[in-house]
């Protein structure tokens, strides 16, 4: 098999293998994301080629940082040049596993488990949904963005039957570790947590929270920052 090149016909090292993954640091990982968001509108718009400080405008990093995330994948760039962008893009999917597809089960299919039902976004990156799942008997039977919502009382089957190892946990805060648990049970090890609360997980699983609200209220003190600011500001001039 060839070897992938650069735009120079030079030999790139790929990525590192599942084993030298575990190496990346945690706070590297979350920002080889963003590189891929941005390297994939850039493909969008058939940009081959990206330079360090480009690629670390679009992502919101300053480009020490970014050559230094992309070291851990054994890609340097050139000198003059940049990246290539199709072979760096290679590289970051298959560091963050994104070459194989993954099955994903939605929990809770209120307001929000609805929207994300509806995410394009998880199709294009590589993840899909595999089953919609809830309790409430008036949504069990019902169809949403094209899944039929099935009973959590399933739960154990529908993982079973999907090779769901990914959930997306959209439940209210006073059922979310017990709906957690379940996960676990059944043989999930990654979950996305949009409950208000924090679940507790055995080792061998991982959780990313994603609190809105607590997002909304740092927006909310970097405007009173602000407005204190220009009130300082009028005063003084």
């Amino acid at each position: 098999m060839s070897q992938p090149r650069n735009v120079r016909g030079q030999v790139v090292p790929d990525a590192p293998r599942a084993g030298e993954a575990r190496s990346v640091p945690d706070a590297t990982v979350a920002r080889l994301a963003t590189y891929l968001g941005v390297l994939t509108l850039l493909a969008e718009r058939a940009i081959t080629t990206v330079s360090s400080e480009e690629l670390a405008t679009g992502a919101g990093v300053n480009s020490a940082m970014l050559r230094k995330d992309l070291s851990y994948l054994g890609s340097y760039g050139i000198r003059g040049v940049g990246y290539d962008v199709g072979i760096l893009t290679r590289q970051i999917s298959r560091t963050l596993g994104l070459t194989v597809h993954r099955s994903v089960a939605l929990v809770g299919v209120g307001n929000l488990g609805q929207a994300l039902a509806g995410y394009a976004g998880f199709a294009s990156r590589g993840f899909r949904i595999a089953a919609l799942l809830d309790a409430a008997p008036e949504l069990v039977g019902t169809t949403v963005q094209g899944f039929t919502v099935r009973d959590v009382a399933e739960l154990d089957r529908v993982v079973a039957e999907e090779g769901i190892t990914i959930a997306v946990l959209a439940v209210p805060g006073k059922v979310a570790q017990e709906v957690c648990d379940r996960l676990v049970a059944a043989g999930v090890t990654s979950i996305l947590n949009f409950a208000p609360v924090v679940v507790s997980v055995p080792e061998h699983v991982d959780v990313r929270k994603v609190d809105l609200a607590a997002e909304l209220q740092i927006l909310s003190f970097h405007e009173n920052r602000k407005a204190a600011a220009a009130l300082t500001k009028a005063a003084n001039s």
